[in-house]
């Protein structure tokens, strides 16, 4: 997780001296969608801050990580969601005929958001060993499909879905480690997505663009990041460098704007990663909370953090 040279002790100190601006100033602005209306024969993805977003095609609903709680963290009143950022809720979805959890930090996986999912929830994919969090938000075994890296399932005639490698770790409360992270390569009507959950850099973000891409649109991580844990989460201009690996068309840059989880300042992941995609000839889009990006069609680039 850790560079060798840095000790816990020194993660909690820098922690408990995070300058004020890890947070923003004021209310997030954001787009309140109708996600029950939304029809389209192309992919749509409707990103809710941090790493939850929305893809639909076709009528079919696929949901990827989401926290709707309020907060990040088996208390309450810790790891606060940002004021804007949390204008959606479960009731403003429609039914999740696939909900993707990438791994089982409380980031990703969200105890009392599944919970509140379950009445339009159909089928729920993830990592191997990660079920039995699933099963204690409610979630029927039957409905949970288990992946090990590297295996596919055919959901549909049109979609495919591949659990791919990921740089990262495990764990909830006090335990590290029982159960799977995972990225997923998800081919879907003719398109192709890569869906990075969190991972640090490395050389598997190549193989994975050898053998699926190019990609339509990479879903990569971009916030959190730290010097003392460089394995675990990518620094901005690494996140651009991933998805040339991937051959990815164009990259959307996810979790932040939604949780401090660093002490970087809150708006730097898209300032730099904008700036080195520039200079890289890499296509990025970066839509504002409830905004929708529509795969070769549409990609907003708003500079909206600059506030």
């Amino acid at each position: 997780m850790k560079s060798e040279d840095v000790s816990y002790f020194k993660i909690i100190k820098d922690a408990l001296r995070r300058a004020a601006n890890v947070k923003p100033p004021v209310v997030l602005p954001s787009v309140k969608t109708d996600l029950k209306a939304v029809q389209s024969t192309k992919p749509v993805v409707t990103w809710f801050g941090h790493s939850s977003y929305l893809i639909q095609i076709n009528n079919f609903n696929i949901l990827v990580d989401p926290v709707f709680s309020g907060s990040a963290s088996p208390m309450s009143f810790a790891v606060k969601a940002f004021p804007g950022a949390d204008v959606y809720a479960p009731a403003d979805f429609p039914a999740i005929d696939m909900l993707i959890i990438t791994h089982n930090h409380y980031d990703h996986l969200d105890r009392k958001t599944i919970a509140r999912l379950l009445p339009q929830t159909k089928a729920v994919y993830t990592g191997l060993g990660v079920g039995k969090d699933l099963q204690g938000c409610g979630l029927q075994s039957k409905l949970i499909t288990e992946l090990d890296w590297w295996e596919t399932v055919e959901v549909s005639d049109e979609i495919i879905l591949t659990a791919t490698p990921a740089r990262h770790f495990s764990g909830r409360g006090l335990k590290r480690g029982g159960s799977l992270w995972a990225s997923f390569v998800l081919q879907l009507y003719g398109y192709t997505l890569f869906l990075g959950g969190d991972s640090g850099y490395d050389t598997h973000f190549k193989t994975i663009g050898d053998e699926y891409g190019p990609f339509d649109l990479a879903i990569l991580e971009c916030g959190q990041y730290n010097l003392d844990w460089p394995f675990i989460h990518m620094q901005p201009e690494e996140t651009v460098q991933a998805a040339l690996d991937l051959d990815a068309k164009v990259l959307l840059p996810v979790h932040w704007a939604k949780f401090t989880l660093a002490s970087h300042p809150w708006n730097e992941p898209p300032t730099r990663v904008t700036a080195i995609a520039a200079e890289r000839g890499l296509a990025v889009t970066t839509p504002l909370i409830g905004e929708q990006v529509i795969v070769g069609e549409s990609y907003p680039q708003h500079h909206w953090w600059n506030l």
